[in-house]
């Protein structure tokens, strides 16, 4: 007998991703693995259930029988990244079952002290190590992708201008300026889109090393003068900076700003606020009818004037602050969020068993929570829990 894996519809309100799509499930051959999936699951992902039972998914009566048969319960939204609806799920949790998606562990570590006392190994997607042999796991990655390029569609389409140039019987039309804060991921991937539809694009990171790939895209690189070294952690994620950091970069940024016509921030620290890079006076000096779609909304935002899921307008100047962007492309989020999951629990399997290798650096850094405690150094810290042996 196999390992019984289950895929779930998403209860998150407003989530239309899948944590398994039909096109990534030949990873498993010869795993052991067998799929036991909740009827409708990926419905609104645009994958019907024919084309699972197709690749050999068993489908289950119910989602509290996916969750009572299954050893591993696969996710996008896990119990911490779902406050609305996620305690129904923690209460279908046994003791002994691993669960595998998001689940906010550095900004809601409660909910993993509640996975703890249910007895549930959880490994969390957002902690996979940025390291060579992880890269196909790299959820996080995947999904700003999306973000990035949906954020420059989002900003073509509500922006009262074209972003090409054209030459016209009624005369030429201007490019767009549009100036990307964060060049990680999703700040390459809006480089791209933007560039794509024509505007005249720049680039702006703490990071001067990231300079040559703003320029591979084929827009400018913004150098400001402050010093900025040691920004990003050796997991090679991006550290939050000092104060007087963010004040002499927005000071220098203001001007910058004003010439723009549409602004994306992406600045994001896993498991903090989002630093304030755009206030609100530099708002009030950018020209009326410019825009800011800012990704960091979920953190809080990067302007100081975002509302997160709302979109404002100050002066003149509309900003977004969109949430939840990859639900938004849910057919190709799905797919690559499918093959970073699939691939990790894939890596996790040994001999048709789940083996949970704490030596192993992959595991060590998403493991959350195991036999009834709390197991990851950071949220056991921000729990207030003494370091584990």
């Amino acid at each position: 007998m196999g390992i019984i894996v289950g895929i779930v519809a998403e209860a998150s309100p407003g989530e239309r991703r899948v944590a398994m799509v039909p096109g990534a499930i030949s990873v498993f051959n010869k795993t052991g693995i067998e799929l036991l999936m909740q009827p409708g699951a990926g419905a609104e992902a645009g994958f019907p259930d024919a084309e699972y039972v197709e690749k050999g998914v068993r489908l289950a009566g119910s989602r509290e029988e996916v969750f009572a048969a299954a050893e591993v319960i696969l996710q996008v939204r896990s119990v911490g990244a779902n406050p609305e609806t996620g305690a129904a799920d923690l209460a279908l949790l046994r003791q002994g079952q691993t669960a595998i998606g998001f689940g906010e562990p550095l900004s809601a570590p409660d909910a993993a002290r509640s996975l703890a006392e249910r007895g549930v190994s959880f490994l969390s997607m957002e902690l996979m190590p940025r390291i060579t042999r992880a890269q196909s796991m790299d959820a996080l990655s995947s999904m700003a992708t999306i973000a990035g390029y949906k954020a420059a569609l989002l900003a073509a389409d509500g922006l009262p201008r074209m972003f090409p140039m054209l030459m016209t019987a009624a005369g030429t039309v201007a490019p767009a300026r549009v100036l990307v804060i964060g060049a990680g991921v999703a700040g390459l991937q809006a480089i791209a889109t933007a560039k794509r539809l024509g505007a005249v694009v720049s680039g702006y990171d703490i990071r001067a090393a990231v300079k040559e790939q703003v320029e591979s895209l084929g827009a400018r690189f913004v150098v400001l003068e402050v010093e900025a070294a040691g920004a990003e952690d050796k997991g090679g994620y991006a550290k939050a900076m000092t104060e007087e950091f963010y004040q002499r970069q927005r000071e220098l940024m203001a001007g910058v700003l004003a010439q723009q016509n549409v602004v994306i921030t992406t600045a994001a620290v896993p498991g903090r606020k989002a630093p304030i890079l755009i206030t609100r006076e530099m708002v009030a000096r950018m020209a009326p009818g410019s825009l800011i779609v800012d990704i960091a909304a979920e953190r809080g935002g990067n302007c100081e004037l975002t509302r997160p899921g709302e979109t404002v307008v100050s002066g003149g100047v509309t900003i977004m602050g969109p949430l939840n962007l990859p639900s938004t492309i849910p057919y190709h989020a799905s797919q690559m969020y499918a093959k970073n999951i699939a691939t990790f629990l894939k890596y996790l399997v040994k001999d048709g068993k789940l083996a949970l290798n704490r030596e192993d650096e992959i595991v060590r850094e998403t493991l959350v929570t195991h036999g009834g405690e709390v197991v990851h150094p950071r949220v056991r810290e921000m729990l207030g829990l003494a370091a584990a042996d």
